[in-house]
């Protein structure tokens, strides 16, 4: 579905240019979700970034489905920290925006757009405005405006980050369930590794800048998976272990850089 191939990037401030991503190569199937982790400035948004076409690679090339990314595709939905929800628009408008702008007659998107608000529990506020709801209830309103369309890839800069611990869990059980029901192609970053395991197939850990894949680990606990009490399981540990290790490494580079 996704194929990353000798991607590199560097940006240019002043006069030294700055390498953020270097030699990334990875290959991503079909309903598969993906989670990055690395160290602060590793390059992995800047890596989300590339693949949602909003900027080019320096070298190197994205494919999906076989047909390289060049600029924003209809095909990648990209669901970042902020939710970015119009303020002048009610939660039913604000979910609905991509199948306005797709065409889609107002009859129809209003009832599907019902339909996923009602999936992720939020019926009752479909005439609400962005500042009448929680921040967990805006955050839910974010990622269904992108599955509604059902792009075939689904990029994520970690949705969950500003939320309290009992929101984040909560929102990472409904996107378990959503996903194991439609198995969207999903490439995630968070900073958190229990998330990162808990989420996903595969767990894809980046070096310090310039960010480089260092390695990636499959995920064997079996789904569909109870995000509640799976940090208690035996091969959970082995892999938050293991990948911890090379992650302190990581970070002891960055800060050897960082000064």
């Amino acid at each position: 579905m996704l194929s990353i191939e000798a991607v590199r990037k560097e940006f240019r401030s002043g006069a030294r240019p700055l390498l953020a991503l270097e030699a990334i190569d990875l290959t991503i199937e079909r309903g598969e979700f993906v989670t990055l982790v690395g160290p602060s400035g590793c390059g992995k948004s800047s890596l989300l970034t590339l693949v949602s076409g909003l900027s080019a690679p320096s070298s190197g090339r994205i494919l999906i489905n076989g047909r390289e990314i060049s600029g924003t595709d209809r095909a990648v939905g990209f669901i970042t920290q902020q939710d970015n929800l119009f303020p002048w628009r009610t939660l039913v408008e604000n979910v609905a925006l991509a199948l306005e702008l797709a065409g889609v007659p107002a009859a129809k998107r209003r009832l599907e757009a019902g339909r996923w608000i009602n999936r992720v529990g939020l019926e009752g506020f479909e005439q609400a405005y962005p500042h009448q709801l929680s921040g967990g209830m805006r955050q839910r309103a974010n990622i269904i405006r992108t599955l509604i369309y059902e792009p075939s890839v689904i990029l994520m800069d970690e949705p969950f980050g500003p939320l309290d611990a009992q929101t984040r869990l909560s929102l990472q059980a409904l996107l378990l369930s959503i996903w194991e029901s439609q198995r969207s192609t999903v490439l995630f970053v968070t900073h958190d590794l229990t998330e990162a395991i808990a989420l996903a197939d595969r767990v894809v850990l980046m070096s310090a800048r310039p960010g480089r894949i260092v390695r990636a680990d499959r995920v064997d606990s079996p789904r569909p998976r109870d995000i509640f009490y799976m940090h208690d399981l035996p091969e959970f540990r082995r892999l938050y272990d293991a990948l911890w290790n090379e992650l302190a490494v990581q970070l002891d580079d960055f800060r050897r850089h960082a000064h």
